[in-house]
């Protein structure tokens, strides 16, 4: 979908740079975009249910719904803007398919204990006393957001933006060029033929969009790039706009979320129209904190069990554990020494911890040596499954980033350079009687992550 003010230029052209690609509403995505933009600490995860039981242990810094939409909603010009609408970031969009980007800077962009990274920061520090649409200028023309942007599409997706671009120019170009001529005649005069309006129409059914909702200045807000500025959607309590807390924002936000997702409700026979993402604490960091919190611990027990036991402590300690601690708090990134931590309070959390230790009974030395080896042991579980989640999310990334293109030409002109590419078209045309077998159809696989088309 194009801005508002993209819709008064010519055609369908970009306003300002180039092109920005299609790309899919998928969690590992907008987490690897997160990523490209310098952000750290934080991840995306897809909520499927919007009731406190699946919300609210995720605290979420903001939210990101994409949904199917069509031209012919409209931009919402009763929106007023007020001095509470003003504090907040929120840049309009201007360039076509840019929604997905749009929507995570307008939520990005309004979490004050997030670390941006420098790219970012400084956009914030530069756009911080304009207007929304020269805030969308300013994305729009940034080359670095349009290639991490550009990043996770597919390379047909990158393809089909320029090819877009070039079709809308040279449309304008004969729209200009006509209008220099004078009114047509009747023997100029032409039809748009049939399919041309099908196509339109079949692009108009798969427009998706993306909008934020994210807590800031003591409201919460509803940030759609296509209106003229941030919607109220309501205003937190006294407690949690004073304070640095946003946790009750979920309990304000979901009566609208409901709202949309009525609207946008699915059919029996229809794929689903929306889905909702959730920026959250990336939970490896949390997990390889506790796992070398975990280290620290067995170390400053071992050495009091090692005082209190001069003769040894290990036949005190459970046979099973003792066994399997070297292990234990090791994974396959890392060895059982300590290591990196990500917490700026890890310190004066040890320090709690050492204090601990060193007023516990001696008599309580060896429970306190298991319990903590099992917890390690349920740290690493945590650390290794966000290992593979991360591994899963880069073959992924891989797959749906490379150009499959140039190997498909290639292998079709050689088989046609080999006369095998005529057989094998009309393979399947087998008159019934000379048949050894009837024909398997392959199965199609429909892709269940809905295209971002705005």
């Amino acid at each position: 979908m194009e801005g508002p003010s993209s819709r008064t230029a010519e055609g369908s052209a970009e306003l300002v740079g180039g092109v920005f690609a299609v790309i899919e509403s998928d969690p590992g995505v907008f987490t690897t975009l997160l990523h490209k933009l310098g952000v750290r600490g934080l991840e995306v995860t897809e909520i499927y249910d919007i009731e406190p039981w699946a919300t609210d242990h995720l605290d979420p810094h903001g939210l990101i719904f994409c949904y199917m939409c069509t031209d012919s909603e409209e931009t919402n010009t009763s929106a007023l803007e007020g001095e509470d609408a003003e504090k907040v970031w929120f840049a309009n969009q201007l360039s076509n398919d840019a929604c997905a980007s749009h929507a995570l800077l307008n939520v990005l962009l309004n979490c004050p204990h997030v670390d941006l990274g420098g790219e970012l920061q400084e956009l914030q520090a530069v756009t911080a006393e304009i207007s929304p649409v020269m805030r969308g200028l300013a994305v729009s023309s940034s080359q670095f957001i349009r290639d991490a942007h550009n990043s996770l599409a597919r390379p047909a997706d990158i393809r089909g933006s320029l090819q877009v671009i070039a079709r809308a120019t040279l449309e304008a170009d004969k729209a200009r060029v006509k209008a220099a001529k004078g009114p047509p005649t009747k023997k100029r005069k032409t039809i748009a033929s049939p399919s041309k309006s099908t196509e339109n129409g079949d692009q108009m059914q798969e427009q998706y969009h993306f909008i934020g909702y994210v807590p800031a200045h003591g409201k919460v807000w509803e940030l759609d790039g296509l209106q003229r500025t941030a919607i109220e959607v309501g205003e937190l309590d006294s407690q949690s706009s004073s304070g640095s807390s946003t946790r009750g924002w979920m309990d304000i936000v979901r009566p609208a979320l409901r709202m949309k997702m009525h609207a946008y409700m699915a059919s029996e026979n229809d794929h689903v129209r929306y889905n909702l993402l959730a920026i959250v604490d990336e939970k490896y960091l949390s997990a390889s904190d506790e796992l070398e919190m975990r280290k620290r611990e067995r170390q400053a027990i071992e050495r009091r069990l090692q005082d209190a036991y001069p003769e040894g402590w290990t036949d005190k300690v459970n046979d099973v554990l003792l066994t399997s601690a070297e292990e234990a708090f090791a994974t396959s990134l890392r060895p059982a020494t300590e290591g990196r931590v990500f917490a700026n309070d890890f310190g004066s959390r040890k320090l709690e911890k050492d204090v601990h230790i060193l007023d516990m009974a001696a008599r309580k030395l060896p429970d306190a040596w298991n319990a903590c080896v099992e917890a390690a042991l349920a740290a690493k579980v945590a650390v290794e499954e966000e290992i593979t989640k991360a591994r899963d999310t880069q073959t992924d990334h891989i797959k749906r980033t490379f150009d499959y293109e140039p190997f498909i030409t290639q292998f079709i002109t050689c088989m046609h350079n080999e006369g095998l590419l005529e057989a094998a078209m009309h393979r399947g045309n087998i008159k019934e009687d000379d048949a050894q077998e009837p024909a398997v159809k392959t199965p199609t696989k429909r892709s269940r992550k809905a295209k971002a088309k705005t």
